[in-house]
Order: C-alpha cells, then sequence, then structure tokens
C-alpha cells in the first residue's frame, strides 16, 4: 500500500512542477535576437532587434542566412536552458521517490 501512496505523491509533484515549468520563462539572446520559451519548451516570443534586422537586410539579403542561423542558435539556446531546469526540477522529485540514478536519464 505505501507504494501506492508513493506513486500518488510523485504524480502530485511532477503535476506541480509541470504547472511551474509552464510559468518559468527563459530568454536566450544571439546577436540580437531574443528567443523566450517555458519550461515545456514552448515558444513565447521571439524578438528580433532593429540592428539585426538592418545587418540581414543589408546588401540584398546577403546576410539573411544569418540572421536565420542566428535564430536557430537562439531557439536551441532556450530550449537545452529549458532543458536544464526542468531536469532540476525533476531531479529533487526522483530523489525524494529514491530514484535519484534515473533524473540524469
Amino acid at each position: 500500500m505505501n507504494k501506492f501512496k508513493d506513486l500518488y505523491k510523485f504524480q502530485k509533484q511532477a503535476k506541480e512542477i509541470k504547472e511551474k515549468l509552464q510559468n518559468t520563462h527563459i530568454e536566450a539572446e544571439v546577436e540580437g535576437i531574443t528567443v523566450t520559451v517555458d519550461g515545456q519548451q514552448e515558444i513565447i516570443k521571439v524578438q528580433i532587434s532593429d540592428s539585426a534586422c538592418e545587418e540581414a537586410y543589408k546588401d540584398n539579403y546577403k546576410n539573411k542566412k544569418k540572421l536565420e542561423e542566428n535564430l536557430v542558435k537562439a531557439l536551441n539556446k532556450a530550449i537545452k536552458r529549458s532543458q536544464q531546469i526542468g531536469a532540476e526540477q525533476m531531479k529533487g522529485v526522483m530523489g525524494d521517490m529514491g530514484m535519484g540514478g534515473f533524473a540524469g536519464m
């Protein structure tokens, strides 16, 4: 019966963490491009500075590729931070359940 209590506690804690992560916003910036994601890795906002836009359209789209590459870098950076924060949050729950070795998977 204890295992059912533990499972219920784990589910409750996981739900609380999921809600917390949904309300956690992470920003990442690369050369004038700022990406905001939540803790569940959903894109919230993408901002491109005026200088990054000007640079992209200078020389008739020559730098458009660089803008696109920087956007991908900023997205990946934000998602990676989001994953790290989520893993840290779950690490505590996994440790409470005696499953600390699974947190790094």
